[in-house]
């Protein structure tokens, strides 16, 4: 157990401390004592031990403890007497020599400095540390002496909510590495100033958002120290759309300035004939904003541990933007009695409803309509980091019952039954899109994500919708999460007239396919234009995409009765994709089998869709859209024939090189719904590595590194990367351009440090083509000339 010694404020009287002694002081101490003489005798054992392994805790009544701590562990006072007494010290540079001690920490967080500019927080006033996540940031520590990388550790502890825990990544030691590597928190001295180091510190870009405590642990031979916490030194970590592992990483620069830096936009209202805006003081980086946006958090009660999923988070959000269950940002009013508060339409940005909020420790705020609960959301969002816009659908349906209808009930002489019609068309209606990847959902479905604050309909017992992909609800999957099912009723849903019989029971007598949801709004990315977004909530209306979308929604609704069920199921349809799949520079071939297994002829209307998808299951865009009849004969297989052309896809493919192929159609015999999804890849050639001569410990070899462009065109400012454990470190090779087809060869010299069986890994990269990889086997014989067995 460690011994805990407090210095006094006369530091010369500090007495004794592990490995070193004052033999300076030790008569005037003696002197001291001398009166006491009696009362030693009366000590017991246990006293007597303790006053002579540290004589400060005897010290005189009169001396002021001073607040530093050293910790020491038993083994160490043991070793007091007489071990070094031919050592005379000043005590005070002994205190400094025994501990490595944190005088100041400078995190750099100036706005104008590197750490905010390089992590796009410059424009958030004040000077708090803000960084984003997955993403380096420097660091100075000032230290009592100069730090010693020989015989000195030290760690970085970050502590964020109430109950840091480890296990739920909200404390978080950072150790200090050699070097760094992505992906997880980790530190390295980067520069090293007398008793100044400086740190590059790297965060996961999975690390959860908020507000960290940090606080500096050392360690040397002498014992241990923890700097004391300082709000000031406190960082704010957010999402970061500017890493492409962070899971709303968006690609493109201009909707990032668009989406998560503009803090002035656009909102829409009116009707689809007749569009109004008014422009919106989002304001999300005005002082105070983001300790608000984290009072937002935070007032949610949910655990900390989860704000480092934005699926999580927007949902969150999407709850506390509105009051009720749990006294929320804004509290709803349709009345038109706003006496008791601020009417919905005076308010002109989030900037003064979120600091009413905060300043009054979460009271909410009356009172807010729609475009007021979207305009404080999407202030929310881009102030934590995630791309976010604000949406406007007109013609918008409020669905009551889940039945996936906006449904219209007359008495039998077709007067509107007002005790049924809880279903509602609103003018127009504002909610949110953001932008995230969700692994939790089948490929595809990542991308704008719609969600909602304002208070509907509850989702799972609470206020809140989404985040709902946009893909989802397109194509009419509304039994994915979360809420895609309204958010499809919202824009798609056809409007049902239901008619009472004679017997109490309903009959539907007429249906409107082309009144919901219409001209969906939001602003354009770099100007002040209205940009129609329709086309990604749905397809064309009326289109059969469009009907068969609607019929596979409404088979999940509670009145699936509205739609006629197939007569008969018997056609099935698949896709086929010989070896290992198309390669990269050339036509990608597929084949489409469609089998009839009935004895009456089938025709079919079939829609395929190609997108390049990012690794995330992301959306990047559609490049081929393809309509064709097929007539199948009873019994019939019929093998179709499906290809790309390198022309069609060569300019809009990323690094993992993904697409997907969507498949729908409708049998016009039985009304049957065909839809499949098949996602594949175009292979890369491999990196040939081929060794030249005999490897031996400490004698030089080569490899010929060697590759084929697949590509007819050339290949741009090739680089190659090789190294292999115990053969050579990394390195980066600039090899130049590779013609069109042309094959390419490099050789490279390196010297093996170590025996036995090792691996050369290698790679290629260029901006035209990415994920080229090769290894290559070799066994290197040790010194004596015998490979290791």
């Amino acid at each position: 157990m460690p011994a805990v010694i407090h210095p006094a404020r006369d530091r010369a009287a500090v007495g004794r401390f592990p490995t070193v002694t004052f033999d300076s002081m030790e008569d005037e101490e003696e002197e001291k004592e001398e009166p006491e003489e009696d009362n030693k005798k009366e000590e017991n054992a246990c006293q007597q031990w303790l006053r002579k392994a540290c004589k400060c805790c005897y010290r005189q009544q009169s001396e002021d403890d001073v607040a530093v701590t050293v910790d020491t562990e038993i083994e160490d006072v043991g070793k007091e007497d007489g071990t070094n007494e031919d050592k005379p010290t000043d005590g005070d540079s002994d205190l400094n020599e025994l501990l490595l001690k944190v005088k100041s920490i400078d995190l750099m967080s100036s706005k104008s400095g590197e750490n905010r500019t390089e992590h796009h927080t410059d424009l958030y006033q004040g000077d708090k540390f803000i960084i984003r996540r997955g993403q380096t940031f420097q660091m100075w520590i000032t230290l009592s002496r100069p730090f010693d990388p020989q015989s000195d550790t030290l760690h970085l502890v970050l502590k964020t909510g109430p109950l840091p825990s480890v296990s739920k990544e909200t404390h978080v030691i950072v150790p200090v590495v050699n070097g760094l590597e992505d992906g997880r928190w980790e530190a390295a001295v980067v520069k090293q100033d007398d008793r100044r180091i400086r740190l590059s510190v790297n965060s996961p870009p999975t690390a959860v958002i908020g507000r960290y405590q940090l606080t500096v642990e050392t360690n040397c031979a002498n014992g241990h120290a923890v700097s004391t916490h300082d709000p000031a030194n406190d960082i704010y970590m957010l999402f970061n759309p500017w890493c492409e592992d962070d899971s709303v990483f968006l690609d493109s620069e201009e909707e990032r300035q668009e989406y998560v830096l503009n803090d002035v936009g656009r909102i829409y209202y009116g009707t689809d004939m007749q569009i109004g805006e008014r422009t919106w003081n989002y304001g999300q980086f005005n002082d105070g904003i983001l300790a608000a946006c984290l009072f937002v958090l935070e007032k949610s009660n949910t655990p900390n541990s989860g704000w480092g999923d934005p699926v999580n988070v927007v949902r969150i959000i999407s709850a506390m933007i509105n009051s009720p269950n749990d006294m929320g940002v804004l509290v709803g009013n349709w009345s038109g009695d706003y006496s008791q508060g601020t009417s919905p339409t005076i308010w002109s940005g989030s900037v003064e409803i979120l600091q009413e909020y905060y300043k009054n420790n979460g009271s909410p705020v009356k009172y807010g309509q729609c475009w007021v609960f979207a305009g404080v959301f999407t202030t929310v969002l881009r102030c934590l980091g995630i791309p976010g816009r604000t949406v406007t659908n007109f013609s918008s349906a409020h669905d009551t019952d889940v039945s996936l209808t906006t449904d219209v009930y007359l008495d039998e002489n077709l007067a509107p039954l007002d005790y049924l019609n809880t279903d509602s068309i609103w003018n127009f209606h504002v909610w949110n899109d953001c932008w995230m990847a969700r692994p939790d959902l089948p490929p595809g479905n990542g991308g704008w994500q719609a969600v909602d604050g304002t208070p509907q309909e509850t989702s799972l017992g609470i206020y809140r919708c989404g985040p709902a992909p946009l893909a989802a609800v397109r194509n009419g999957h509304v039994y994915l999460k979360h809420d895609c099912a309204f958010v499809f009723a919202e824009v798609n849903s056809d409007k049902i007239y239901w008619q009472k019989n004679v017997d109490g029971t309903f009959s539907q007598i007429y249906s409107e396919k082309k009144t919901v949801g219409h001209s969906i709004s939001t602003k354009a990315v770099g100007s002040e234009e209205r940009s129609d977004i329709t086309h990604l909530y749905k397809y064309p209306e009326g289109s059969e995409e469009e009907r068969i979308a609607v019929e596979t929604a409404c088979r999940f609704g509670t009145k699936a009765e509205a739609y006629s069920s197939p007569t008969a199921e018997d056609v099935s349809i698949e896709v086929i994709m010989e070896g290992q799949g198309p390669k990269m520079g050339g036509d990608a071939e597929l084949t489409i089998k469609l089998k009839n297994v009935s004895s009456e002829q089938r025709k079919i209307m079939l829609h395929s869709q190609l997108a390049v998808m990012y690794y995330t299951g992301v959306h990047k865009a559609t490049v081929k859209t393809d309509n064709t009849d097929v007539e199948l004969l009873p019994n019939e297989e019929k093998l179709l024939d499906w290809a790309l052309e390198y022309k069609v896809y060569k300019n809009q493919l990323i690094d993992q090189a993904a697409l997907m192929l969507t498949l729908s159609g409708r049998v016009q015999e039985t009304q049957q719904v065909l839809a499949t999804q098949f996602s594949f890849r175009l292979r890369t050639p491999d990196l040939v590595i081929k060794p030249i001569g005999k490897a031996k410990v400490g004698e030089e070899m080569m490899v010929e590194i060697s590759f084929t462009n697949p590509l007819p065109q050339v290949l741009k400012k090739v680089i190659f990367h090789i190294e292999g454990l115990g053969l050579l470190p990394a390195r980066r090779i600039e090899y130049g351009d590779i013609g069109s087809h042309a094959s390419a060869s490099h050789i490279e010299h390196f010297v093996p440090t170590l025996p036995g069986p090792r691996k050369l890994l290698g790679s290629l990269d260029c901006k035209q083509l990415t994920q080229v990889h090769g290894v290559s086997d070799i066994t290197v014989e040790d010194k004596s000339g015998d490979a290791p067995q």
